[in-house]
C-alpha cells in the first residue's frame, strides 16, 4: 500500500498540467509503467471499495450477507423451480392461485426495476428459471414505501436469494411467483457477472469453470449428460447381473492397453516405482479366473475415463449384440431418440450436421477384406514384419503421414485410419483386425490369421473397443515377447510383458469377452460437443506463461 500511494504521488507529479517542464528520459520511462501502476492499482482499490459500500448497505438495511440458512418455515415450504413448472405451467393466462403459499431459492438472472413499488427477477436453480414478481400491494404491511424499494435495490443479479409467495400467470402467460414477503439474501455475488459473449475463449472458460457453468448452459449439459451416461450403463450392466468392481489404479506393473504410462514413487514402499494405470484389463481378467463371471469397472485411466467389462462364456456375437443394445437404450435414454443430431465443421469453415441413427443392426466391416478391396498391392500376410517396407510405401504413395516407430500395428492401424474410418460416420462395427494388432484377443481365422475383436466406430470416431480373451498362457507370453520387440524398437506406449498375468492364466481363465468404452467420448457425441475437454468438469490446463 506505501508503494501504491507512493506510485500514484509520482504519477501525478508527472501527469500534472501544471507541471510545464519538458519531460526528461526518467519521465519518458517512468511514465508507461506509472500509469499501467496507478490504472490497476484504481481498479484494485475501486473493486474493494464497492465490495465494502455493499456490505455495508446490508447491515443498514439489517440485511446479513452470509447467514446460516434455515429452512423456509411450514407456512411457506421450499419448492422446486422445475417442479412448479411440471405443475403450474398449465394454469390459464392471469390465473392466480393464491391459497397455495411456497417458497423458491436459487440464484437471480435478471432484476428489472418498473418502479419503486414493482420489481421483476429471473430466478434460476438448477438451470430452470422462474419470474418472481415483487410488488408493494402484495408486500407485507409493516413495509413502506421507501423501505420496499431500498431491499429490493440491495439485492444484485448474482446474489442467491429466496422468494416466497404463490404462484400464477402474467397477463402475458409467464408462469410467475407473486412474492407475498421479503426477499431474503442468502449469500451476495460481490462480482458482475460476464455475458456469454464475454466468455468464449476455450482456455479462459476452463481456468474460470465456475463463470463457465453459470454463463454457459452448454457446459452445465454436458456435466449432466456425463452424469446420465453413468448412471446408465451401471443400471444397464446391473440388471444383467454384472458385479461393479474397483482395481489398482497404481501399480508396479502396466498393460490392458498402448499409451505411455506416467510414473510416480511410493515412499511407503522403501521409494518403489509406480505407475498410474492406462487399463484395468488385466486386473479384471484375474477376477474373472477367481470365480466372478461378470465384472464390470467405470474408472479414470490416465488418459480417459472407460468402461470395460468382462463376461464368461461370452462370445463375439454376444458382445456385439450387447453394445447395440446398450448404445441404443443409452441415446433413447439421455436424448430421446434412437436417432442424435451432432455437428461438424466443414473445409469451408460451417457447421454441418448430421443424423446419427442408433437402431440395431449396426453396419458391419471386415477390416482384412475391406483394405484387400481398397488397396491391390496389400501383401498376402499382414502379420509378417517382412511386409513393413510395401505398408510404408502404400502409406506414402496415398500421402498418408508415417507413424513413428514404424511398427506393423502402427501401420496398419494408419492404413485403417485412412481407408476405412472416413466411412464410418453412422455406427460401423470394424472386426477381423490382423491379428499382429491384438495381442491379448483369440484368434478368429487361423488361415488368414485375424482377430476374435471389433471396434465401433460413430461418426468417425472410436467409441469401443472388445474381444473374446486370450486365455492361452503360452501363447500369452508369445506374443508379449513380440510386443517386447516393438518396445525395443522404440516403441515407448507398448506395455511391458507381464509375467504375473501369464501366471494367473494357468489356472484357467474360462472363454470371456472383454469389451470397453470410452466415457468422454460417448459423452461428447450425446450432449453434442467438438470436444472432450467439455465433457470433464476440471480439465486440466497448461501452466500460463
Amino acid at each position: 500500500m506505501v508503494l501504491a500511494a507512493t506510485t500514484r504521488r509520482l504519477c501525478r507529479g508527472l501527469l500534472s498540467p501544471s507541471n510545464a517542464r519538458p519531460p526528461t528520459i526518467l519521465h519518458k520511462t517512468l511514465l508507461p509503467f506509472l500509469s499501467r501502476q496507478v490504472s490497476t492499482t484504481t481498479a484494485a482499490d475501486s473493486h474493494v471499495t464497492l465490495k465494502d459500500q455493499r456490505i455495508q448497505t446490508l447491515a443498514e438495511l439489517k440485511i446479513q450477507p452470509y447467514p446460516r440458512y434455515t429452512p423456509p418455515s411450514a407456512e411457506y415450504p421450499l419448492m422446486d423451480i422445475a417442479h412448479l413448472h411440471e405443475q403450474w405451467d398449465s394454469i390459464e393466462k392471469g390465473a392466480k392461485l393464491t391459497d397455495e403459499q411456497f417458497s423458491i431459492q436459487g440464484r437471480i438472472r435478471s432484476k428489472r426495476e418498473a418502479s419503486r413499488k414493482l420489481f421483476f427477477y429471473d430466478i434460476e436453480q438448477n438451470g430452470q428459471t422462474v419470474q418472481v414478481v415483487a410488488s408493494l400491494q402484495r408486500a407485507s404491511s409493516s413495509n413502506s414505501g421507501e423501505t420496499f424499494a431500498s431491499i429490493h435495490r440491495a439485492m444484485q443479479v448474482g446474489d442467491i436469494m429466496r422468494a416466497s409467495g404463490f404462484v400464477g400467470k402474467t397477463n402475458t402467460g409467464e408462469t410467475s411467483v407473486f412474492a407475498t414477503r421479503n426477499p431474503e439474501l442468502l449469500a451476495p455475488c460481490l462480482h458482475m457477472i460476464p455475458t456469454r459473449s464475454g466468455l468464449t475463449d476455450m482456455q479462459k472458460r476452463f481456468r474460470k469453470r465456475h463463470l463457465d457453468l453459470l454463463i454457459n448452459p452448454h457446459a452445465r449439459n454436458a456435466l449432466v449428460v456425463r452424469a446420465r451416461v453413468l448412471a446408465y450403463i451401471r443400471e444397464f450392466l446391473s440388471s444383467r447381473h454384472f458385479l461393479e468392481v474397483e482395481t489398482p489404479i497404481l501399480s508396479p506393473t502396466i498393460g490392458g492397453a498402448s499409451a505411455r504410462p506416467f510414473t510416480t514413487r511410493s515412499v511407503a514402499f522403501s521409494d518403489t516405482e509406480l505407475f498410474m494405470r492406462i487399463a484395468p484389463e488385466l486386473f479384471l481378467k484375474q477376477l474373472v479366473i477367481g470365480g466372478l463371471d461378470r465384472v464390470y469397472e467405470i474408472g479414470k485411466q490416465f488418459r480417459n475415463t472407460t468402461c470395460e467389462f468382462y463376461q464368461a462364456y461370452a462370445t463375439l456375437e454376444d458382445l456385439l449384440q450387447t453394445t447395440e443394445e446398450m448404445l441404443r437404450g443409452m441415446a433413447q435414454t439421455i436424448t430421446g431418440s434412437f436417432k442424435v443430431r451432432v455437428s461438424k465443421t466443414n473445409a469451408g469453415g460451417h457447421a454441418d450436421h448430421q443424423v446419427i441413427d442408433f437402431a440395431p443392426p449396426f453396419r458391419r466391416i471386415n477390416i482384412a477384406q475391406a483394405l484387400r478391396d481398397r488397396i491391390p498391392t496389400l501383401p498376402a500376410d499382414l502379420n509378417n514384419f517382412d511386409s513393413a517396407p510395401q505398408l510404408v510405401a502404400i502409406l506414402q504413395d496415398a500421402g498418408v503421414p508415417l507413424p513413428r516407430p514404424l511398427t506393423m500395428p502402427r501401420l496398419l492401424d494408419r492404413l485403417i485410419a485412412h481407408y476405412i474410418e472416413p466411412e464410418c460416420t453412422q455406427p460401423t462395427f470394424l472386426y477381423a483386425h490382423p491379428s499382429i494388432m491384438s495381442p491379448l484377443s483369440k484368434t478368429m481365422d487361423q488361415a488368414n490369421a485375424t482377430s476374435a475383436r471389433f471396434e465401433l466406430f460413430v461418426n468417425r470416431t472410436e467409441l469401443v473397443n472388445a474381444y473374446e480373451e486370450l486365455n492361452d498362457p503360452d501363447i500369452q507370453k508369445s506374443n508379449f515377447a513380440l510386443q517386447a520387440s516393438e518396445r525395443d524398437s522404440g516403441d515407448d506406449e507398448v506395455p511391458a510383458p507381464d509375467a504375473a498375468f501369464c501366471a494367473a492364466l494357468e489356472y484357467a481363465l474360462p472363454p470371456t469377452g472383454g469389451w470397453g468404452m470410452g466415457i468422454d467420448r460417448v459423452v461428447a457425441l450425446l450432449a453434442g460437443v467438438s470436444h472432450l475437454r467439455e465433457t470433464i468438469a476440471f480439465p486440466i490446463m497448461r501452466p500460463q506463461k
